[in-house]
């Protein structure tokens, strides 16, 4: 065992004694190009290159002696990417422990030997290419260089921080687990794997840019999902040759199908929960470091219309909830436009009754009614986007002075009508109740073309645009899939889409995902 001084001693900074004429060398691009020399000093010089170093001095490079071995040998790391108790505990002491008969005894080559039988890392791998080096050392990983060795020994030492697991911000529910991802992708896989423990779970890492590789995890259950989507996906995400994709919310734009539609085609999730869920119905999972969240893909609308909790609740209780939830897209988009339908085209909808009075509170608005909507719904989208943006403590406030003060100083100036204002506030209120946040944004944006084919055509207007829509969702797909399956095209599945029967009788998965099992359990014998 050796003390701390005779560390200390032992791991000391690297210092050249023989190299090339650096007025000669070759630029960092070319030594990435390369694989590693015999030369030992040779091969620390040209990481040095790349990094800069000594000027920038993330990059640490530091000599052991390693007695027993009779030599001196290179690790290198990168300061606040790797972790310097891995280091010493799994690297440096073995090294520095081991004894000479050992490395006799064992009579293999000190490389392997060194790799196989001194270090005690989790993950230890050799490499001999320079770009390759690179791409580890940025991942946190540590290199070892001997003498008169071709090769590099690569062992994982990463030691990024991140927050600990936390409550989703997003999701949240009231009944069901209470975890969400965070921005490290091992700590993420691990919380997958918590909640679908099976040995099917298939995790492959895809690479993406074209000079640094970035890696990205690919999960899927190997016996339920089917080859040709997950062949797809992992296409579709080999071709992002982008220099740097920092998070899955960049990525899932390079993914999506039709980048500028409104609909979206990948899915965003905070929840482990979910993640498991859609994993055991064929979908394919996409972790990356940096996102505190998973994308799904495929998706389809019932993806993005159910909610995480649909399945923890009760079977009439989850179908009421998602009764409610249908009711508010619906009022979401349509109640401002059908509003001004009705009252620049088909007044004799209403009753006279009703019609006299919403004529009576108008009388002193000299604006239009398209005016009015217009104006409210722009200044709840400022309310709601600056409630957002601004710190937490006086959100509250902004809410209070938008709802109250501004919407009552409207009806008092005679700017807007008071049945103007509650219209506009179910449409608000409906609008959360939408549980994707991407499908909100489509629909949020879908209310205000609504409301100018109302103000065209009235109705007429509104029935045309709805077959516009109806006709794209049906057209729509996501990485083939189509998006209202399985109920047009009609499939077979276990009906979980509109509404949902209980649990114990979805026994089918969704056909529409080809998946190799189609059978979640034997069907059900009880109350069928």
């Amino acid at each position: 065992m050796h003390a701390k001084g005779e560390l200390a001693l032992l791991f000391k900074p690297w210092r050249i004694s023989t190299g090339p004429n650096t007025s000669d060398k070759p630029s960092p691009k070319v030594y990435l190009e390369g694989e590693l020399t015999s030369n030992l000093e040779l091969n620390v010089l040209q990481l040095r290159e790349v990094f800069a170093y000594p000027d920038n001095l993330a990059l640490r490079v530091r000599r052991v002696y390693v007695q027993s071995l009779n030599m001196h040998a290179v690790i290198l790391y990168i300061e606040g990417a790797a972790d310097a108790r891995a280091i010493e505990e799994n690297m440096l002491k073995p090294m520095l422990e081991l004894e000479k008969r050992e490395l006799e005894e064992a009579a293999v080559d000190r490389l392997n030997f060194v790799k196989d039988h001194v270090l005690s890392s989790l993950s230890i791998k050799l490499s001999n290419h320079y770009q390759d080096i690179v791409d580890e050392l940025l991942s946190g990983n540590t290199i070892l260089l001997l003498p008169e060795v071709q090769q590099a020994i690569v062992a994982d030492t990463r030691g990024f921080k991140h927050r600990n697991i936390s409550s989703p911000t997003v999701e949240q529910v009231i009944n069901g687990p209470k975890e969400a991802f965070v921005e490290a992708a091992d700590v993420n896989r691990s919380l997958i794997r918590k909640y679908l423990k099976d040995n099917q779970l298939q995790c492959e890492k895809v690479h993406i840019g074209q000079h640094r590789k970035q890696p990205v995890y690919l999960m899927y259950l190997r016996n339920i999902a089917s080859e040709q989507i997950v062949d797809r996906v992992k296409r579709r995400i080999e071709q992002v040759q982008r220099d740097n994709v920092p998070n899955l919310y960049i990525l899932a734009q390079h993914l999506e199908d039709r980048p500028y539609s409104l609909l979206p085609s990948v899915m965003l999730t905070e929840r482990p929960d979910r993640v498991a869920a859609f994993l055991q119905e064929g979908h394919t999972a996409v972790v990356m470091d940096n996102s505190p969240v998973v994308l799904i893909a495929p998706i389809t609308f019932w993806s993005l219309f159910h909610a995480a909790e649909d399945q923890y609740n009760r079977w009439l209780t989850g179908n009421f909830m998602r009764l409610m939830r249908i009711t508010s897209i619906l009022l979401t988009m349509l109640i401002p436009s059908v509003y001004i339908a009705i009252s620049n085209y088909h007044v004799e909808m209403l009753p006279t009754d009703l019609m006299l009075a919403i004529a009576a509170v108008r009388e002193r608005v000299p604006f239009p009614v398209l005016a009015e909507i217009l104006f409210m719904e722009l200044t709840f989208e400022l309310l709601r986007e600056s409630v957002v943006r601004v710190p937490a403590t006086i959100g509250s406030t902004i809410g209070i002075v938008g709802a109250l003060v501004l919407g009552q100083a409207a009806v008092d100036a005679n700017l807007v009508s008071p049945i103007l204002v509650i219209i506009v506030a179910i449409t608000g209120l409906a609008s959360y109740i939408v549980p994707d946040i991407t499908l909100n944004f489509s629909i949020r944006i879908q209310r205000f073309i609504f409301i100018v084919f109302a103000a065209w055509f009235g109705f007429f207007g509104l029935a045309l645009y709805m077959t516009y829509v109806m006709a794209y969702l049906v057209s729509f797909k996501s990485f083939g899939v189509p998006f209202m399956s399985p109920v047009a095209p009609s499939l077979s599945s276990s009906d979980d889409t509109f509404l949902r029967p209980p649990v114990w009788r979805q026994w089918i998965r969704p056909a529409n995902l080809s998946p190799k099992d189609t059978i979640r359990s034997d069907p059900p014998e009880r109350n069928s």
